[in-house]
């Protein structure tokens, strides 16, 4: 069963678009409501939710670092620069993951892509 991913507000929403004609379970931070909260939050919010955080947002780096160190669990986050990607290769990879990873293999660390 694939994982279930939460976007965070940044990622492009042909992304999500794409996604869910790929028949993903997709939630989007604008469609949860979180649009406004700060990143801290989001990511405990996706981890409550028992989904995998993607996110274009560098500072996601830094708290998946910080939540390591304390010992705070998470999902997981996916994370892809905003430049130099294809929107199109990003929703392929994030497909890859979400339907070949279990849940113990993206847990507590960030996964970078493109995959390539």
């Amino acid at each position: 069963m694939p994982l279930a991913v939460y976007m965070d507000v940044h990622v492009p929403m042909s992304v999500t678009q794409s996604l869910r004609r790929r028949g993903l379970d997709v939630l989007t931070s604008q469609e949860d409501d979180t649009a406004a909260v700060d990143d801290q939050t989001l990511l405990a919010r996706a981890t409550d939710l028992g989904r995998v955080l993607f996110s274009q947002d560098q500072d996601f780096l830094s708290i998946a670092a910080e939540w390591q160190a304390a010992g705070r669990w998470f999902l997981g986050i996916v994370f892809a620069p905003q430049r130099g990607v294809s929107l199109g290769g990003l929703a392929a990879d994030l497909e890859l993951l979400l339907t070949c990873c279990d849940p113990q293999e993206l847990a507590n660390r960030v996964t970078y892509l493109p995959l390539k």
